[in-house]
């Protein structure tokens, strides 16, 4: 197993002289996050950034995201036109080296919280979300800043997208999810290049819009759609971990050979819909991260994985769920489940 780190670009109040002292990473994971949405990512873009990376003593092996355009996610007329612009991308990072792509399908939002600094006992602040928060959100003047989503509407706009999302049930973003599939795989593969779709998150419908990627029979029913060791998925434990009925340990060992890219964080159940993030190790949250690493390493699994969303702590600020000094700790958290699992099973 491969660690990384992701990194958002000159940007980050994280630079990358930084996590190049992390012990064994040197992998970042990184994105052209200036691009608009439907846009095809240049070679020469893509080249520049894995320049600047490799100048840091480090490598660029994992790209997260290509947004894909709601007009896709829609099945509007003008989505081929879209999902070109995405084929091309997809060949660029092949010919720059890119061996992975973790992208996710969510209508109109990406990953959705409702606090973004919640206290914790102990002085830090973790991501959290609350779904009678959520229903409260106002979005009369917009969407609020948040830090994952994509596309940044005007109320007009906001509005006009989810009246287009009420014509469209789970089946019908399902139907429109194969199609885009069916057109980026066998590029995917010619360019030898990973595709793996992120899953919901949170895994349940937020805001009345469908979520299709949130549990094993739902990841299951993509990967037989179209059949391709290409189309995989990233599996984030903390995403699936926000469900009780997911089983991670056995999701891994079910999707064996179709597991790409591994987000690894934790996440404490409030309730059926509500949930904060902790710190990485299996003792804080209700994800027991060893049994996930164990199910990764039995099912052969050796590709890249990341911590994910840590807690600010030690009076950092900067990106929420994306600092420093907490994702460092989860990722030497991690090196050692790793390390003493492969031990014993040498023992």
């Amino acid at each position: 197993m491969i660690p990384t780190f992701r990194w958002f670009g000159a940007s980050d109040p994280v630079p990358l002289a930084y996590i190049r002292q992390i012990p064994n990473v040197r992998s970042v994971v990184g994105a052209l996050f200036e691009l608009p949405v439907g846009e095809v990512w240049a070679r020469e873009r893509i080249a520049a950034l894995k320049a600047t990376i490799e100048a840091a003593g480090l490598r660029l092996d994992v790209i997260e995201s290509i947004p894909v355009h709601e007009a896709i996610k829609l099945g509007l007329p003008e989505r081929d036109r879209y999902i070109e612009a995405y084929q091309q991308s997809i060949r660029n990072l092949g010919a720059c080296g890119v061996r992975v792509l973790c992208y996710n399908f969510m209508p109109v939002f990406d990953w959705v919280r409702t606090d973004l600094a919640m206290p914790m006992p102990d002085g830090s602040t973790a991501l959290a979300y609350r779904h009678a928060d959520l229903e409260r959100l106002d979005f009369s003047q917009g969407m609020p800043d948040m830090p994952a989503w994509a596309n940044a509407y005007s109320a007009a706009q906001l509005n006009d997208i989810l009246a287009q999302y009420r014509t469209v049930d789970e089946d019908a973003l399902f139907s429109n999810f194969v199609y885009f599939l069916e057109a980026v795989v066998p590029v995917a593969e010619a360019a030898d290049v990973k595709l793996a779709v992120h899953p919901d998150d949170p895994p349940w419908s937020v805001f009345g819009l469908p979520r299709i990627v949130r549990s094993a029979e739902t990841v299951q029913r993509l990967l037989d759609a179209v059949p391709s060791p290409y189309n995989g998925v990233t599996f984030c434990t903390g995403s699936f971990g926000a469900a009780a009925s997911n089983d991670l340990p056995a999701m891994v060992r079910q999707f064996a050979g179709r597991v790409h890219f591994v987000h690894l964080r934790n996440v404490k159940r409030d309730g059926t819909h509500d949930f904060h993030e902790t710190e990485h190790p299996s003792a804080f949250g209700d994800v027991d991260m060893v049994a996930v690493v164990r199910a990764l390493l039995e099912t052969g699994f050796a590709g890249y994985y990341r911590p994910d969303h840590g807690r600010m702590i030690w009076g950092e600020t900067g990106k929420a769920g994306y600092g420093l000094y907490d994702r460092a700790l989860g990722v030497m958290y991690l090196q050692g489940v790793v390390e003493a699992l492969q031990r014993g099973a040498k023992a």
